[in-house]
């Protein structure tokens, strides 16, 4: 049996010896448990607590034997197969009963690393979900929710929330992580445009940065990009590559000749602020997926005290909210200058019966009854003679 199981003996065991041990456990919840029937037997204590039971009524002296055939009655309520020999159990795996507290303690540890580890894998499949459907709204509401998760545990186990780096690196955003056909397409078009279009890298520099690409090689030539756009020098297909010839990039295997001028050598014909939004979209759910695999990997280590597990997690979820950062203050500059609304189909179609309606001959004269109108006497004619 685990250390932990035991733990969950020792506390309901202690409780069962004494009651009053309740009052001490007040940041324990059911729910800490692990076994569906010590939830089921730690409920039935706090609702026998809640009905005023004799037990608590006893003020150091004999608990009636009532307390555990009523709490076993109670919990089997809600799980099948409870008796009172395993109540019997529990009783003599507690070793003191005055240190409940302390055993209760050890139950809240795995209760936070089952947790963390749960809420991880949620976030985890939510960035696989969205990178299907194109999306990362349920990515980023799942990163909120373990964010707003880490903080309750942290309060419970009485220590500030304070993300903190752990002794080993984590891994960048986007590590283990394929590049699909369609991403790669969208940054290399990116590219192209970025180098075609005078000044297209204005729209995207402010938000965009070279760890949002998945191709390693595509990161560094918008690195390079961004460096001829700093110094206020000219963008193009040469300048690109001869700034990539200076970074070495051309030596060391991350970029060729050949592969620099297929990015760059298209019409880049396209919108550099659709493109990079699409680039920076992919890059939150690499975050995402990152900063879930590295939260689970550090709940997994037993060893890894809650309060370090806590500020270590909240660290893990900074690169994504970086990147988020950077997302909304893109689509906040584009929601400051929205395009203009399309006339509506009445509209054109007034405009279009407006010009297929013949044009009526200017009159010659004013209209006036036929009475009074008579015709203007012409002018005589000029001799020739």
């Amino acid at each position: 049996m685990s250390p932990l199981l035991q733990a969950e003996q020792a506390v309901l065991g202690g409780i069962l010896i004494d009651p009053g041990q309740l009052d001490r456990l007040s940041w324990l919840t059911p729910d800490d448990f692990f076994r569906p029937v010590h939830q089921a037997l730690f409920a039935a204590m706090r609702k026998l607590q809640a009905d005023q039971h004799p037990a608590f009524a006893a003020d150091g002296q004999e608990v009636p034997l009532t307390w555990v055939t009523d709490t076993v009655a109670e919990a089997g309520r809600n799980v099948r197969g409870l008796t009172a020999s395993y109540a019997h159990t529990l009783v003599a795996a507690c070793p003191r009963p005055g240190n409940t507290p302390v055993y209760g303690r050890m139950v809240l540890e795995g209760a936070i690393h089952r947790a963390v580890t749960q809420h991880a894998i949620r976030l985890h499949q939510a960035a696989r979900a969205d990178a299907l459907q194109d999306g990362i709204e349920g990515a980023l509401h799942q990163a909120d929710i373990l964010a707003d998760v880490l903080a309750d545990l942290a309060r419970r186990w009485g220590t500030e929330p304070r993300p903190t780096a752990p002794a080993t690196t984590l891994p960048p955003a986007g590590t283990h992580q394929p590049i699909g056909a369609d991403q790669a397409a969208d940054e290399e078009f990116l590219l192209c445009v970025l180098v075609n279009q005078p000044g297209a890298v204005d729209e995207v520099v402010d938000w965009l940065r070279p760890a949002d690409f998945a191709d390693h090689g595509h990161g560094h030539l918008y690195r390079c990009l961004g460096a001829l756009h700093h110094r206020g020098e000219p963008i193009d297909q040469l300048t690109a590559l001869w700034e990539a010839q200076r970074r070495r990039l051309l030596t060391d295997g991350t970029l060729t000749v050949d592969r620099l001028r297929q990015i760059c050598g298209g019409l880049g014909a396209g919108s550099a602020e659709y493109l990079g939004e699409r680039v920076i979209r992919s890059s939150i759910i690499r975050a995402a997926a990152t900063s879930a695999r590295t939260i689970r990997e550090l709940a997994s280590d037993e060893a890894l005290a809650p309060g370090r597990l806590i500020n270590h997690a909240l660290h893990a979820l900074g690169p994504l909210d970086e990147v988020r950062t950077r997302w909304q203050r893109a689509t906040a500059s584009q929601a400051k200058t929205p395009p203009p609304n399309p006339p509506t189909r009445t509209k054109r179609a007034d405009a279009a019966l407006a010009r297929s309606q013949p044009r009526l001959p200017t009159p010659l004269a004013p209209a006036l009854p036929d009475s009074t109108w008579t015709p203007a006497a012409r002018p005589p004619l000029r001799s020739h003679s």
